[in-house]
């Protein structure tokens, strides 16, 4: 019987896990939990006899991937998959995939409410400012992309995307108005809202250059990843730019910085807040294990990420 171990340092709510078992289970593999492990050891020993994966946030490194002989999938609940060894997996044999979608309404219903918590000043009392009329900026338009345009057209927004990625017919369908270049978004808009993923190209891209071209009043909101931005760089523009405002999913390693300089001109989460939410654990959590199990009946590679 092929075993299914789900491996979150920061474990699934448990409705997640009542609608993962199932799945599981009904299609004839055994489940095991490793849950709010401390120590790596732990995680090493129990991937020694598993077949298949989920993690969050957990990091599936060469090492994991080695203690696992039996390995043949990792799923990564959740859109960003920074936290798995590509190339061991690719040597390995290992399919990794994620689950594009199922945290997107999550992430973007929380970057429009930091946008109004930080417009609204903290909600310290003093006048603040409004949505209505100002122009974001979508930097990727993927699925959380999609969803933050749809939320914001309500807040009377005007919206513009960047994406190589994505044909510019396929945003204008969504009413959206795409622009030629990265530089041309920010230099649009007062708002960004970073949808980038963190790789080779993209890490510490979000630097001074490219934010000093933003209007007055410029708010900057990440709900990426923080790799990236380029940390020291956004500290010099906020230095020189008062109007200039940061919202940021993670707090950066300088976070004290800005806590002693720039009070009331940035947000920053406890910890990655994105998908938190009970209808985000769940949808998550369900789509890997639907994943891993069509993959072992079908051989359905659908939402792999690795070569």
């Amino acid at each position: 019987m092929k075993k299914i171990l789900v491996a979150t340092e920061k474990p699934f709510a448990k409705a997640a896990i009542d609608q993962i078992r199932p799945v599981v289970e009904e299609a004839g593999f055994e489940l095991a939990l490793l849950e709010k492990y401390t120590d790596k050891a732990e995680l090493l020993e129990a991937v020694k006899d598993v077949s298949a994966m989920i993690v969050r946030s957990d990091k599936v490194t060469r090492e994991v991937i080695e203690a696992a002989p039996e390995l043949k999938i990792v799923v990564r609940a959740g859109a960003g998959y920074d936290n798995l060894d590509l190339a061991a997996c690719t040597e390995k044999g290992i399919v990794a995939m994620n689950t594009p979608g199922q945290n997107s309404n999550a992430v973007a219903e929380l970057a429009l409410g930091m946008m109004v918590y930080l417009a609204r000043n903290s909600y310290n009392g003093a006048a603040g400012t409004e949505l209505r009329g100002k122009k974001l900026g979508i930097h990727a338009y993927g699925n959380v992309g999609h969803y933050v345009a749809k939320i914001a057209k309500g807040f009377g927004m005007e919206i513009f995307a960047f994406d190589p990625f994505v044909a510019k017919e396929t945003i204008e369908a969504d009413g959206i108005t795409p622009v030629g270049s990265v530089e041309e978004l920010y230099k649009t808009c007062h708002y960004i809202s970073l949808h980038i993923p963190a790789n080779e190209k993209t890490k510490q891209s979000i630097n001074y250059e490219l934010l000093s071209q933003m209007p007055k009043g410029a708010v900057l909101v990440n709900t990426a990843r923080k790799e990236v931005i380029h940390e020291e760089e956004i500290l010099k523009l906020m230095a020189d730019r008062a109007d200039f405002k940061y919202i940021s999913d993670i707090a950066p390693a300088n976070a004290a910085e800005f806590e002693a300089n720039f009070a009331g001109r940035f947000f920053f989460t406890p910890k990655k807040m994105g998908a938190q939410t009970a209808e985000a654990n769940v949808n998550a959590g369900v789509a890997a294990a639907s994943q891993i199990v069509k993959f072992f009946q079908s051989g359905d590679e659908t939402f792999r990420v690795n070569k």
